[in-house]
């Protein structure tokens, strides 16, 4: 196949698939059920649960038996999974988690796609873990990404998050899959000797070369700063990211996912930043920020990205908050000139 017309649910599936997908469960959940619609006509072991807290059980599960799995939900169902996540992350279950967001808290807006999830992707789980959270504007993106979100996932043996939302998990776009290929994107085959080569233990508990060791703070801080460095290290070689630069602008716009696609049209004015990597935040962004005098974040939310740039760049950071799923330019540009 060359140019295929598929919406975005479709082409994460695809991606899945290609980089090797064999286990997917689920609960269906607005705007995330199309995947389910989508796995079932590939060759990949499909469940469909009782709950969330299954499907991402079941997901480390099957990933420490050795098959690449992915699952996939919205903000409510995203909720139910963090301590799922957090044991994935200290066990060293390499899987792939999809949160389609749309408008909350609690049942919100099913059928209307948001920006509300960003802490929550990051931050999500209890205690210290080291996120990595992708964020495509485009379907043909989403099917690059999850490619590399699910290999991402397998070199730091690790629970990856790949945000989409309700509008372009649902958007239908032209993929030219014979210019993909030539961008020659190596697939990951799945490691099989332990973390650091020593045992793992598989309560959740701390432990050390696969024994409990509960009261040990020293060997906590061990095992959590080597955990952190060789994830960092993973995470260095996916620094996804667009830059628009304006040497005749004074303002560096910051926006992504979907959002993103209509601030460009801004690129004339004003410099754009789009990370596709959010977390953790990219240090390109602190070079690109030095040239600007003002930083502005706009997002469908409520400043979330914009306290983490902020805390992140240590100066002032303005927010212009599209909330109730509504994109328009005409807002954008009105904010603007309050702003600037």
């Amino acid at each position: 196949m060359s140019n295929v017309l598929m919406s975005g649910n479709e082409a994460i599936v695809e991606g899945a698939v290609r980089a090797g997908l064999k286990f997917y469960p689920s609960y269906p959940i607005t705007p995330a059920s199309d995947i389910m619609l989508a796995v079932l006509k590939k060759d990949v072991k499909f469940m469909q649960v009782e709950d969330e807290i299954a499907a991402i059980n079941m997901c480390i599960g099957a990933s420490l038996a050795g098959a690449k799995s992915m699952t996939g939900t919205s903000g409510p169902g995203f909720s139910l999974m963090q301590e799922g996540i957090g044991y994935a992350y200290v066990v060293g279950a390499p899987l792939l988690i999809i949160d389609s967001q749309r408008v909350g808290p609690s049942t919100g807006m099913p059928t209307v796609g948001s920006q509300g999830d960003i802490l929550q992707a990051k931050h999500g789980s209890h205690g210290d873990y080291q996120s990595l959270v992708f964020y495509p504007n485009s379907v043909a993106e989403l099917y690059k990404t999850t490619i590399h979100a699910i290999n991402a996932s397998e070199e730091a043996r690790m629970p990856v998050i790949l945000l989409s939302d309700g509008i372009l998990s649902r958007m239908a776009e032209t993929i030219n899959f014979e210019k993909l290929k030539n961008e020659k994107i190596e697939l990951k085959k799945r490691i099989v000797e332990p973390l650091g080569n020593l045992k793992r233990h598989f309560t959740g508990l701390s432990s050390k070369n696969g024994i409990p060791d509960t009261k040990n703070s020293e060997g906590y801080r061990e095992w959590y700063w080597n955990r952190k460095k060789q994830i960092l290290a993973v995470i260095k070689k996916y620094n996804f990211y667009e830059f628009y630069g304006n040497k005749s602008a004074d303002t560096l716009l910051i926006a992504y996912g979907i959002t993103s696609r209509v601030v460009s049209e801004l690129k004339d004015e004003f410099a754009i930043f789009r990370p596709i990597r959010l977390f953790p935040i990219l240090d390109e962004l602190k070079e690109a920020a030095k040239n600007y005098e003002k930083i502005v974040v706009i997002e469908m939310n409520d400043g979330q990205y914009r306290g983490e740039v902020e805390g992140f760049l240590k100066r002032d950071v303005e927010c212009i908050s599209l909330l109730g799923g509504k994109i328009s330019i005409e807002e954008v540009k009105d904010e603007l000139k309050k702003i600037c």
